[in-house]
């Protein structure tokens, strides 16, 4: 206040002065003897973050916005001066926590682990893995339980089907985004505009004839994963599989991760991955309440 008191000082020496406040602006009334009556905006109190919370505020505005953002919402969303965001930004960037991706800030290969493991607590992985196993026991076939990270989509927890015949991908596997159901799952429910850049630095590498190769096919299947509810790889990552996704949301409703199904197509064909969606979709549901309380 001793700032305010040193302006009024001043201001008062040529003008007459009524200071009021709406809501957390100050606003000065300064009435000149030559042009009339003027408002000036003289300052803005935002609800103050701890400086000791400032990093773990901006993270969680990060993700907020999905993940990505520039440093321009940044200080629109933080409500603090540009340079402390700047400075904020550059202490993260430094440590390995966040990246630029051309004008945008994102999440970090070191960011992204430190999020998956803080969803591995005992508890909710004991009570999650349990779901994984009834879906398993109803199907027959292997479940799984994939988040996305920078490199891929990640296989974090997953329950194997009792048949000999099955299609291996361990715990700790990376698959691509473009060519797996729980990847296009993770791309539907991104923002339109983040969806584009995404999809945009992809290789769309061709793993069958059944890969998609271009952007505008995988945008218009994505669309339409976001309106049925669920994603499908048809033989898109090796010959003769098939598996099925859907969303795992938290509690703001934002993707989290996927729940998928999958298996040789001799046994595991449409019409069984077809029936697999209600089920998925009521686990789904069972393990955001576990995760996140909802």
């Amino acid at each position: 206040m001793q700032f305010l008191s040193l302006f009024f000082l001043i201001v008062n020496l040529f003008t007459s002065v009524l200071v009021i406040q709406v809501k957390n602006t100050y606003y000065v009334n300064a009435v000149s003897n030559a042009s009339g009556t003027f408002w000036v905006c003289l300052m803005h109190e935002t609800a103050k973050t701890p400086p000791n919370l400032r990093l773990l505020h901006l993270v969680s505005v990060m993700a907020d916005n999905n993940g990505h953002i520039t440093v321009v919402e940044l200080i629109d969303r933080l409500g603090l001066p540009k340079q402390t965001v700047h400075r904020l930004v550059t202490t993260l960037q430094n440590e390995g926590f966040i990246e630029r991706q051309g004008r945008f800030l994102a999440p970090s290969h070191k960011l992204l682990g430190l999020a998956s493991g803080l969803l591995q607590t005992q508890a909710s992985f004991d009570t999650r893995h349990k779901i994984l196993k009834d879906i398993a026991a109803l199907t027959g076939e292997t479940v799984n339980l994939v988040m996305p990270q920078a490199d891929g989509m990640r296989y974090v927890d997953r329950v194997d089907t009792n048949w000999g015949f099955r299609f291996l991908l361990p715990i700790g596997t990376h698959v691509p985004f473009h060519c797996t159901a729980s990847g296009k799952t993770y791309m539907a429910y991104m923002r339109k505009d983040q969806r584009k850049i995404f999809v945009k630095r992809l290789t769309f590498e061709a793993f069958t004839t059944n890969t998609h190769t271009s952007p505008d096919t995988l945008h218009l299947e994505l669309d339409n994963i976001k309106k049925q509810g669920y994603a499908m790889d048809n033989e898109e990552l090796y010959e003769d599989m098939l598996a099925i996704a859907v969303p795992i949301f938290d509690s703001a409703k934002r993707y989290c991760a996927s729940l998928a199904i999958h298996g040789p197509k001799v046994r595991f064909g449409t019409s069984n991955a077809f029936a697999a969606i209600d089920p998925l979709k009521a686990a789904s549901k069972e393990i955001s309440k576990v995760m996140f309380g909802t």
